[in-house]
Protein backbone atom coordinates (compact mmCIF):
# COMPACT_ATOMS: atom_id res chain seq x y z
CA UNK A 1 0.00 0.00 0.00
CA UNK A 2 1.48 3.45 -0.93
CA UNK A 3 2.82 5.62 1.84
CA UNK A 4 0.16 8.08 3.07
CA UNK A 5 2.57 11.03 2.79
CA UNK A 6 3.24 10.14 -0.84
CA UNK A 7 -0.48 10.17 -1.57
CA UNK A 8 -0.87 13.55 0.12
CA UNK A 9 2.00 15.02 -1.90
CA UNK A 10 0.51 13.68 -5.13
CA UNK A 11 -2.89 15.15 -4.32
CA UNK A 12 -1.34 18.50 -3.42
CA UNK A 13 0.60 18.55 -6.67
CA UNK A 14 -2.59 17.89 -8.64
CA UNK A 15 -4.38 20.78 -6.90
CA UNK A 16 -1.46 23.11 -7.64
CA UNK A 17 -1.40 22.04 -11.28
CA UNK A 18 -5.12 22.74 -11.71
CA UNK A 19 -4.79 26.09 -9.94
CA UNK A 20 -1.83 27.14 -12.09
CA UNK A 21 -3.72 26.19 -15.22
CA UNK A 22 -6.66 28.34 -14.16
CA UNK A 23 -4.41 31.27 -13.29
CA UNK A 24 -2.53 31.06 -16.58
CA UNK A 25 -5.74 31.59 -18.52
CA UNK A 26 -5.58 28.23 -20.26
CA UNK A 27 -8.90 27.70 -22.03
CA UNK A 28 -10.25 24.15 -22.23
CA UNK A 29 -10.64 22.75 -25.73
CA UNK A 30 -13.90 23.88 -27.34
CA UNK A 31 -15.38 21.86 -30.18
CA UNK A 32 -15.68 23.78 -33.44
CA UNK A 33 -18.17 23.08 -36.20
CA UNK A 34 -18.75 24.12 -39.79
CA UNK A 35 -22.28 25.47 -40.18
CA UNK A 36 -23.80 26.12 -43.60
CA UNK A 37 -26.81 28.38 -44.03
CA UNK A 38 -28.90 28.06 -47.18
CA UNK A 39 -31.53 30.57 -48.20
CA UNK A 40 -34.79 28.97 -49.33
CA UNK A 41 -35.69 28.55 -53.01
CA UNK A 42 -38.09 30.89 -54.80
CA UNK A 43 -41.32 31.30 -52.83
CA UNK A 44 -44.62 32.57 -54.14
CA UNK A 45 -44.05 35.87 -52.34
CA UNK A 46 -40.64 36.16 -54.06
CA UNK A 47 -42.30 35.63 -57.42
CA UNK A 48 -44.99 38.20 -56.55
CA UNK A 49 -42.41 40.73 -55.36
CA UNK A 50 -44.03 41.06 -51.93
CA UNK A 51 -42.57 40.97 -48.41
CA UNK A 52 -44.13 38.09 -46.48
CA UNK A 53 -42.64 37.14 -43.13
CA UNK A 54 -45.73 35.51 -41.64
CA UNK A 55 -45.52 31.98 -40.23
CA UNK A 56 -45.93 29.52 -41.88
CA UNK A 57 -46.06 31.75 -44.96
CA UNK A 58 -46.26 30.84 -48.66
CA UNK A 59 -44.70 27.76 -50.19
CA UNK A 60 -42.39 27.41 -53.18
CA UNK A 61 -43.30 28.09 -56.78
CA UNK A 62 -42.69 25.38 -59.36
CA UNK A 63 -39.45 27.15 -60.24
CA UNK A 64 -38.58 27.10 -56.55
CA UNK A 65 -39.22 23.37 -56.32
CA UNK A 66 -36.83 22.80 -59.21
CA UNK A 67 -34.23 25.01 -57.49
CA UNK A 68 -34.63 22.88 -54.36
CA UNK A 69 -34.04 19.68 -56.33
CA UNK A 70 -30.96 21.16 -58.00
CA UNK A 71 -29.41 22.42 -54.79
CA UNK A 72 -30.06 19.04 -53.17
CA UNK A 73 -27.98 17.36 -55.87
CA UNK A 74 -25.13 19.79 -55.21
CA UNK A 75 -25.27 19.70 -51.42
CA UNK A 76 -25.62 15.92 -51.15
CA UNK A 77 -21.89 15.60 -51.82
CA UNK A 78 -20.88 17.77 -48.87
CA UNK A 79 -21.27 15.25 -46.05
CA UNK A 80 -23.77 17.13 -43.89
CA UNK A 81 -24.62 15.25 -40.72
CA UNK A 82 -27.81 17.15 -39.77
CA UNK A 83 -30.47 19.25 -41.53
CA UNK A 84 -32.43 22.10 -39.99
CA UNK A 85 -35.11 24.48 -41.27
CA UNK A 86 -37.17 27.36 -39.93
CA UNK A 87 -40.85 27.16 -39.02
CA UNK A 88 -41.75 28.65 -42.40
CA UNK A 89 -43.00 26.40 -45.20
CA UNK A 90 -40.58 27.63 -47.84
CA UNK A 91 -37.47 26.53 -45.93
CA UNK A 92 -38.90 23.12 -45.12
CA UNK A 93 -39.87 22.54 -48.74
CA UNK A 94 -36.36 23.59 -49.84
CA UNK A 95 -34.73 21.23 -47.35
CA UNK A 96 -36.94 18.24 -48.20
CA UNK A 97 -35.13 17.00 -51.36
CA UNK A 98 -31.75 17.05 -49.58
CA UNK A 99 -33.21 15.24 -46.57
CA UNK A 100 -34.58 12.57 -48.87
CA UNK A 101 -31.22 12.11 -50.60
CA UNK A 102 -29.33 11.85 -47.31
CA UNK A 103 -31.97 9.78 -45.52
CA UNK A 104 -32.28 12.32 -42.72
CA UNK A 105 -35.10 14.14 -40.95
CA UNK A 106 -35.45 17.90 -41.12
CA UNK A 107 -35.48 19.40 -37.61
CA UNK A 108 -37.55 22.58 -37.37
CA UNK A 109 -36.15 25.47 -35.31
CA UNK A 110 -38.48 28.50 -35.10
CA UNK A 111 -35.54 30.80 -34.32
CA UNK A 112 -34.28 30.39 -37.90
CA UNK A 113 -37.34 32.23 -39.25
CA UNK A 114 -37.11 35.40 -41.31
CA UNK A 115 -36.80 38.77 -39.56
CA UNK A 116 -40.39 39.87 -38.92
CA UNK A 117 -41.26 42.74 -41.27
CA UNK A 118 -43.80 44.19 -38.82
CA UNK A 119 -45.69 47.12 -40.34
CA UNK A 120 -43.96 46.54 -43.68
CA UNK A 121 -45.30 43.02 -44.17
CA UNK A 122 -47.12 42.84 -47.50
CA UNK A 123 -45.25 45.77 -49.04
CA UNK A 124 -43.40 45.45 -52.36
CA UNK A 125 -39.89 44.05 -51.96
CA UNK A 126 -38.68 46.96 -54.08
CA UNK A 127 -39.30 49.18 -51.04
CA UNK A 128 -37.47 46.94 -48.55
CA UNK A 129 -34.18 48.86 -48.63
CA UNK A 130 -35.89 52.06 -47.53
CA UNK A 131 -38.33 50.49 -45.05
CA UNK A 132 -37.83 46.95 -43.78
CA UNK A 133 -34.01 46.97 -43.85
CA UNK A 134 -33.40 50.37 -42.23
CA UNK A 135 -33.34 49.04 -38.65
CA UNK A 136 -31.23 45.95 -39.51
CA UNK A 137 -28.68 48.28 -41.10
CA UNK A 138 -28.59 50.21 -37.82
CA UNK A 139 -27.98 46.91 -35.98
CA UNK A 140 -24.85 46.38 -38.06
CA UNK A 141 -23.75 49.91 -37.19
CA UNK A 142 -24.07 49.12 -33.47
CA UNK A 143 -27.56 50.45 -32.68
CA UNK A 144 -29.24 47.21 -31.69
CA UNK A 145 -31.99 49.01 -29.78
CA UNK A 146 -33.51 50.26 -33.03
CA UNK A 147 -36.61 48.24 -33.92
CA UNK A 148 -38.48 47.52 -37.12
CA UNK A 149 -41.87 49.23 -36.54
CA UNK A 150 -44.27 46.59 -35.22
CA UNK A 151 -41.48 44.04 -34.93
CA UNK A 152 -38.20 43.23 -33.15
CA UNK A 153 -35.11 45.22 -32.28
CA UNK A 154 -31.59 44.00 -32.96
CA UNK A 155 -31.06 42.35 -29.60
CA UNK A 156 -34.35 40.44 -29.82
CA UNK A 157 -33.61 39.18 -33.32
CA UNK A 158 -30.04 38.24 -32.44
CA UNK A 159 -31.12 36.40 -29.29
CA UNK A 160 -33.76 34.37 -31.18
CA UNK A 161 -31.50 33.37 -34.05
CA UNK A 162 -28.51 32.73 -31.76
CA UNK A 163 -30.63 30.43 -29.61
CA UNK A 164 -31.36 28.33 -32.70
CA UNK A 165 -27.66 28.24 -33.58
CA UNK A 166 -26.88 27.17 -30.01
CA UNK A 167 -29.31 24.25 -30.36
CA UNK A 168 -27.62 23.24 -33.59
CA UNK A 169 -24.24 23.34 -31.87
CA UNK A 170 -25.47 21.46 -28.81
CA UNK A 171 -26.73 18.62 -31.01
CA UNK A 172 -23.14 17.44 -31.31
CA UNK A 173 -23.03 17.42 -35.10
CA UNK A 174 -19.89 18.67 -36.83
CA UNK A 175 -21.23 19.71 -40.25
CA UNK A 176 -24.89 20.74 -40.09
CA UNK A 177 -26.83 22.65 -42.74
CA UNK A 178 -29.61 25.08 -41.84
CA UNK A 179 -32.23 26.33 -44.29
CA UNK A 180 -33.26 29.86 -43.40
CA UNK A 181 -34.04 33.24 -45.02
CA UNK A 182 -32.16 35.96 -46.84
CA UNK A 183 -32.30 38.87 -44.40
CA UNK A 184 -31.99 36.65 -41.34
CA UNK A 185 -28.90 34.81 -42.62
CA UNK A 186 -27.14 37.94 -43.83
CA UNK A 187 -27.84 40.15 -40.83
CA UNK A 188 -27.14 37.50 -38.17
CA UNK A 189 -23.91 36.48 -39.89
CA UNK A 190 -22.61 40.04 -40.17
CA UNK A 191 -23.63 40.75 -36.55
CA UNK A 192 -21.78 37.70 -35.20
CA UNK A 193 -18.71 36.74 -37.22
CA UNK A 194 -15.24 37.99 -36.26
CA UNK A 195 -14.48 39.07 -39.84
CA UNK A 196 -17.65 40.78 -41.12
CA UNK A 197 -17.75 42.55 -44.46
CA UNK A 198 -20.93 44.63 -44.32
CA UNK A 199 -20.62 45.76 -47.93
CA UNK A 200 -21.67 42.24 -49.00
CA UNK A 201 -25.22 43.13 -47.98
CA UNK A 202 -25.39 45.50 -50.95
CA UNK A 203 -22.76 44.13 -53.33
CA UNK A 204 -23.85 40.49 -53.08
CA UNK A 205 -27.26 40.03 -51.42
CA UNK A 206 -28.01 36.36 -50.90
CA UNK A 207 -30.07 34.94 -53.80
CA UNK A 208 -32.55 32.08 -53.54
CA UNK A 209 -30.60 28.92 -52.51
CA UNK A 210 -27.53 31.09 -51.87
CA UNK A 211 -25.17 29.81 -49.16
CA UNK A 212 -23.15 31.22 -46.26
CA UNK A 213 -20.60 29.07 -44.41
CA UNK A 214 -19.17 29.84 -40.97
CA UNK A 215 -16.89 27.94 -38.60
CA UNK A 216 -16.41 28.16 -34.85
CA UNK A 217 -18.62 27.84 -31.79
CA UNK A 218 -20.98 29.97 -29.69
CA UNK A 219 -18.31 30.14 -26.96
CA UNK A 220 -15.32 31.19 -29.06
CA UNK A 221 -17.13 33.03 -31.84
CA UNK A 222 -17.61 32.49 -35.55
CA UNK A 223 -15.51 33.08 -38.66
CA UNK A 224 -17.01 33.74 -42.07
CA UNK A 225 -15.60 31.27 -44.60
CA UNK A 226 -17.83 31.54 -47.66
CA UNK A 227 -20.49 34.03 -48.74
CA UNK A 228 -22.19 32.46 -51.74
CA UNK A 229 -18.87 31.72 -53.42
CA UNK A 230 -16.97 34.76 -52.10
CA UNK A 231 -14.03 33.87 -49.82
CA UNK A 232 -10.88 35.38 -48.27
CA UNK A 233 -12.31 37.84 -45.76
CA UNK A 234 -9.11 38.36 -43.78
Amino acid sequence: MPNRSVLWRAAAALVVTIALGACSGVVPHVRTITLTFVRHAQSQSNADGVLNTEVPGPGLTEEGREQARQIARQLARNGYDAIYASSMVRTQQTAAPLAEKLGKQVEVLPGLREIDAGWFNGEPTSMAASTYMLAPMDWLAGDRQDAIPGSVNGNQFNDQFSAAVQKIYDSGHAKPVAFSHGAAIMIWTLMNVKNPKDSLLHSHPLPNVGRVVITGSPATGWTLVDWDGIRNFG
